[in-house]
């Protein structure tokens, strides 16, 4: 009477299965963590383009916003004060209104987009410009504490062989800007502009196209 000798024995078989299954599951899992992390990066990067595009956008938006801003301010229109004080002439934007102020010895104008407000000491504007019977020396002197601890910084300016000086800084609460300085006869010319919006219309503008006679 034979006896199955092999009952003990590891069917190769089963071993094969449980190897293949083992692996199957693997490739499985590997399979579902690659799709969630394409899926997730694809998100990601659906996101990230999405933002992109919004910025750009934006950017754009904001470029033809300040063009078409640029633009609006030209042609330029011409300041011309009196011969008596100066014949202080320059330009500005065509947007800005002008309320002027004179008597026989001080000429006080202020400048600013669309209208101009209410004159007020703590009213920051766009330009104002100011011929006045204070000493150059004194008028200078007025920042001296504000040059000391920093809040202004001074420079030299020349224009037209005319030199003057030039503040640049924080002037006052209500005040960030820069103004000028220049002597006239007698008297003292100052300009300035109290917002640092309103610099470069300044520098470009305002600055490159001053002229009087001192």
């Amino acid at each position: 009477m034979n006896r199955n000798t092999q009952s003990g024995e590891v069917n190769p078989l089963l071993i094969t299965s449980i190897f293949l299954g083992l692996i199957t599951i693997v490739l499985a899992g590997v399979s579902v963590w690659a799709y969630m992390n394409y899926t997730d990066q694809k998100n990601n990067t659906d996101q990230k383009i999405a933002v992109a595009v919004d910025i750009a956008e934006d950017a754009q938006a904001e470029k033809l916003e300040e063009q078409f801003k640029q633009r609006e301010k030209s042609p330029v229109r011409t300041f011309q004060g009196p011969s008596d004080l100066g014949s202080v002439s320059f330009q500005y934007p065509k947007t800005w209104s002008v309320h002027t102020a004179q008597d026989v010895s001080t000429l006080e104008t202020y400048l600013q987009p669309n209208i101009v407000p209410p004159i007020d000491d703590a009213q920051p504007y766009a330009l104002r410009v100011n011929v006045n019977e204070d000493s150059y020396q004194d008028t200078i002197e007025d920042y001296e504490g504000l040059v000391e601890d920093k809040s202004l910084k001074s420079d030299t300016i020349k224009i037209n062989d005319f030199t003057g000086i030039r503040l640049d800084g924080k002037f006052s609460e209500e005040r960030s800007g820069s103004i000028v300085i220049f002597k006239i006869r007698d008297k003292t010319l100052t300009l300035a502009t109290d917002s640092t919006s309103f610099v470069d219309d300044f520098n470009k503008i305002v600055l490159k196209s001053l002229t009087f006679n001192p």
